[in-house]
């Protein structure tokens, strides 16, 4: 099945499911949103459910909407390192972090431009982890009602109001304080559960009853 998907940061263990399990298509010619996953993700921390957000260039006065492909990092803000130093604090004991850290520490040391670029390189890095193909193909313009034979999964973009699935629970390194927290960054699954990543994500089963 053919999906219409928006890139994310390290995105979240359902879209990241939907995309080991179907053929993708990134949607890159809409126009950018606030509080969505393009510019965050959710990691389980020592203190529980915790963010991770990528700082941006807001465009204001007379250029209002901005489309997402152009919208680009602040990177005046010392953001890769704080978010480097997070991951680590909250995954240097879990038992698979060693095991990619040579992989994901790169992202957080070059600097990018563009969010979108960067959203882009973290799904390469984590697809090179589970020696999969990045999905290449992309939308040449932007559609709100797409074709028949496409999907439309957009809507996994939202943080608030997201979809409810069943997720096999796997255990998190402060899981014994927290409880298990659903639909993390893909990088909690990949740390945890490691070479057991792919098959944990081809297992879900997404019911896109919103789709």
């Amino acid at each position: 099945m053919k999906l219409l998907l928006h890139p994310t940061y390290f995105p979240s263990v359902m879209t990241f499911a939907s995309l080991v399990q179907n053929e993708v298509i990134w949607e890159i010619e809409d126009n950018y949103q606030k509080q969505t996953y393009r510019n965050r993700c959710y990691i389980s921390t020592d203190q529980g459910k915790h963010i991770l957000s990528l700082p941006i260039k807001h465009v204001g006065g007379d250029q209002g909407r901005q489309k997402y492909k152009f919208v680009q990092l602040e990177n005046e803000y010392q953001w890769q390192r704080q978010h480097w130093r997070t991951l680590q604090t909250a995954y240097r004991t879990s038992p698979f972090f060693e095991y990619y850290e040579d992989e994901i520490a790169p992202l957080f040391e070059l600097k990018y431009k563009y969010l979108m670029d960067f959203n882009f390189k973290t799904i390469e890095v984590i697809c090179d982890c589970l020696q999969i193909e990045m999905p290449t193909l992309r939308t040449q313009n932007y559609e709100i009602d797409v074709p028949r034979n496409i999907l439309d999964t957009r809507f996994l973009v939202r943080c608030k109001k997201e979809q409810e699935f069943e997720q096999q629970e796997y255990v998190q390194v402060f899981g014994d304080r927290h409880g298990f927290i659903k639909n993390t960054s893909v990088l909690d699954l990949l740390f945890n559960e490691g070479t057991n990543t792919l098959s944990y994500l081809k297992n879900i089963n997404p019911s896109f009853t919103n789709a």
